[in-house]
């Protein structure tokens, strides 16, 4: 289900925000970043608002005066706080909203890594049929597009949407 996030991710950060100055990957990377909680005892911290809008304070505050430094690291928490909203972790309130209802984590959460694989796989699906409408409205099918992606993260401006 890594698809679902990695891919969605950043063509919603492309289609809400059109800039073509956000580094992408690294937004790709902040959705994904939940996932490592898999290896572990499953959705926790990663999952909580409260740790997403943390990351996004300490990224604003560390980054005072460094504009190029703070687009790039914002896509972290933003990428954060998509995996919250594409993983269905706001239907669990009491994980979203860790520690306001305790401290102690339910493991019946329904996140990613706790759903039948049959969902994972048609959101995988569904994440390549974006992934491939994404290919064309961004151009990346012209290689100086698409190595643009590649070596910055970024869109070129001419494939933006106007």
């Amino acid at each position: 289900m890594v698809l679902w996030f990695v891919i969605l991710a950043p063509v919603l950060v492309a289609e809400i925000f059109q800039s073509p100055m956000a580094d992408y990957r690294v937004v790709a990377i902040g959705a994904a970043l939940p996932l490592i909680e898999a290896f572990f005892a499953g959705p926790r911290y990663l999952h909580t608002m409260v740790v997403a809008m943390g990351l996004l304070a300490v990224v604003m505050l560390a980054t005072a005066n460094r504009r190029l430094l703070r687009r790039r690291l914002l896509g972290i928490p933003i990428g954060l706080l998509l995996h919250l909203v594409l993983d269905f972790t706001w239907v669990e309130s009491e994980l979203l909203w860790w520690p306001a209802f305790g401290f102690e984590f339910n493991d019946d959460a329904t996140a990613a890594f706790n759903r039948p694989v049959e969902i994972g796989l048609l959101l995988d699906i569904a994440a390549i049929v974006v992934g491939i409408w994404a290919f064309r409205r961004y151009e990346l099918d012209n290689p100086d597009n698409r190595d643009l992606l590649v070596r910055s993260g970024r869109l070129a401006r001419s494939a933006m949407p106007q």
